[in-house]
């Protein structure tokens, strides 16, 4: 049964830029709380201080707020639940481990780094799954003793019972366990730091999560901390694991498949409407076949029922696909203003061109467009002194069709006073009509001769923008 006000969480560490695979957790989560009227909380997980960075935490907020998905607590929000760092909560971790202590959930290890990974090799070349076997379980107090008067620090390792742990999952039904697979773990590093597993089921309880929602890579951590929540007389919330974003090879995607983070699309002018609407697509279903929608509609279908079971593969050449269908249907002067990073990128100093002259070249380009990024492959055309032939562009320049038709439209250029109006569907007209050709068979050399490339905006918005002095230039430049 729902409750009446869920509450979910996201709780990155900040030790990279954001992933798209955990883009698409945060997604879950914050789209389940909008559809539920819940509350959404990021929380940041930087206990390991060695590998967390600042930069990496405010481009991870950055990254958030630009695919639009806020939280309600958190970095920046404050809330009753806080502190929203870990790393602020080591006093807290210190209390449960205590009353663990008290109640002889735990006991002090002291194995190091070398012996533990002895006994993993031992077990291996056994064929025998790797887990801690016990050793410092039964130390007698002063074998303990001794351990702590030559100077190690005792890590400390929660008591496994062997047995069955289940629990239902949201997505995958219901999950088993062998208590006795997992062994002993640590839940406190011999340094004070809590480890994942401890920290989460107290950070979790602390903030009245009511729905774990994340990846199928976490199925394992749900049954240890169902353990840790049992031990500590918490209620657990409910668990969901979706599938993982997958590359086309079927591992678990990473670098070697290309770009992986939400920074690197960002930077390739890919806009967040359409990335977000395509992690919503990955390993879910909008229904009735539909792929476009709004963030509302996302919503308003968004379900952990339609969350699959198998690994969702990440096809760039889609998202790429929906980010042209977003592009050609943003308003023109919203779609400018976005561009003016890459327009800058591209060699151009923005300041420097007239607004009214780039919302023209934006919406002639527009069609053309698969990402932001493209605009300054074509922006080249409409600017003389940007203006260069290509080697295709070039062949078709040279054939006799290209002459013939090039001379007739330099002699009616030079000629003739048709209103620029009317200059594109009466030149056009007048050319065929002199040249004895079709219409389709003079379109490739003007296009190759007045934009440099043999594809690209239509004709008559290249007539519309650039002047007429430009075209003549163009077309002289070729038949003199």
């Amino acid at each position: 049964m729902m409750p009446l006000r869920p509450r979910v969480r996201f709780a990155p560490s900040p030790t990279g830029d954001l992933h798209v695979g955990n883009a698409r957790t945060a997604l879950f989560n914050w789209l389940f709380a909008k559809r539920y009227g819940g509350d959404f909380i990021l929380r940041i997980e930087d206990t390991d201080q060695e590998r967390t960075s600042p930069v990496f935490e405010k481009n991870l907020l950055e990254d958030l707020k630009w695919l639009s998905i806020g939280w309600n607590e958190g970095p920046e929000k404050g809330g009753e639940f806080g502190p929203y760092h870990q790393i602020e909560r080591l006093h807290i971790y210190k209390k449960y481990l205590k009353e663990l202590i008290k109640d002889d959930r735990v006991y002090p290890c002291y194995c190091t780094e070398e012996e533990l990974e002895e006994q993993r090799i031992s077990l291996l070349a056994m064929k025998r799954m790797p887990r801690y076997m016990g050793k410092c379980r039964y130390l007698a107090e002063n074998e303990r003793k001794k351990h702590e008067e030559g100077g190690r620090k005792p890590a400390f390792r929660f008591k496994v019972d062997a047995g069955p742990i289940e629990f239902i999952d949201l997505i995958r039904g219901s999950m088993k366990f062998d208590g006795e697979a997992i062994g002993d773990f640590i839940i406190v590093r011999s340094n004070g730091i809590p480890s994942y597993n401890f920290a989460v089921v107290v950070d979790d309880h602390l903030m009245g999560i009511t729905h774990v929602i994340r990846g199928e890579d976490h199925l394992s951590n749900t049954a240890t901390q169902k353990l840790l929540y049992r031990a500590l007389g918490f209620a657990s919330p409910v668990f969901a694991h979706h599938s993982l974003i997958l590359g086309k090879d079927r591992a678990k995607l990473s670098k070697r498949h290309g770009s992986v983070s939400v920074r690197e699309f960002r930077n390739k002018g890919i806009l967040p409407e359409a990335l977000l609407n395509y992690l919503s697509l990955l390993g879910s279903s909008l229904g009735e076949g539909k792929e476009v929608a709004d963030i509302d509609e996302i919503i308003n279908v968004f379900s952990l029922d339609r969350a699959g079971k198998s690994g969702a593969i990440f096809d760039e050449s889609k998202l790429r696909w929906l980010n042209a269908i977003y592009i050609r249907n943003y308003d023109v002067n919203k779609l400018t203003e976005l561009l003016i990073p890459f327009i800058e990128e591209a060699g151009y100093d923005p300041g420097l061109l007239d607004r009214g002259w780039l919302y023209q070249v934006v919406e002639a380009l527009r069609d053309n467009l698969v990402t932001l990024a493209d605009i300054g492959e074509y922006l080249d055309i409409f600017v003389d002194e940007k203006y260069h032939i290509s080697e295709e562009a070039t062949a078709i320049l040279r054939g006799d069709t290209a002459t013939t038709v090039l001379k007739v439209l330099h002699e009616v250029l030079n000629q003739n006073s048709i209103s620029h109006e009317h200059f594109y569907s009466h030149l056009i007209d007048i050319v065929r009509r002199k040249t004895g050709l079709k219409a389709k068979d003079i379109f490739m050399p003007i296009r190759a001769a007045l934009t440099g490339r043999t594809s690209g905006p239509e004709l008559e918005k290249i007539f519309s923008i650039l002047r007429k002095e430009s075209i003549l230039k163009r077309v002289e430049s070729i038949v003199t």
